[in-house]
């Protein structure tokens, strides 16, 4: 059962649950032919683009088009749901905590929690993404 705390009650929190259902719309149109990251637009409308940073799981760091090409690859790659466990705002900020579920084109299943820091500017767009993760030996 999901958590919710909207301490900060900015607003924040439902972005993020409206950028996540952004992202589940896109990776459904990913196997198509002729996707690029391009078709990924839609998700820019709540993201800083020119000043976006993100630091993924192995603490790599990439800019929008970067991240951008990363979800390409991803999303034709596998397919995923996910389940929403917590979700806190805070001031300019909100965790999202969920379950994560990939299945890969061979058929495994790969199931792991992820915590995303969402930071956001003065103008209510993501300019920092930082994913956290734990996954079973």
């Amino acid at each position: 059962m999901a958590t919710i705390d909207a301490g900060g009650s900015g607003g924040l929190a439902e972005k993020v649950i409206s950028y996540d259902a952004t992202v589940r719309s896109v990776v459904a149109m990913a196997k198509d032919p002729g996707f690029t990251p391009e078709n990924w637009a839609p998700l820019a409308e709540f993201v800083a683009v020119d000043e976006f940073e993100r630091v993924g799981t192995w603490l790599e760091v990439s800019n929008w088009q970067e991240y951008t090409e990363f979800l390409t690859k991803w999303a034709t790659s596998s397919a995923f749901d996910t389940t929403l466990l917590r979700i806190s705002e805070l001031p300019g900020l909100v965790y999202y905590e969920v379950e994560e579920r990939h299945q890969r084109q061979d058929g495994t299943l790969d199931v792991v929690r992820s915590l995303s820091v969402f930071v956001f500017n003065e103008e209510g767009k993501i300019c920092n993404l930082e994913v956290f993760l734990q996954q079973p030996r």
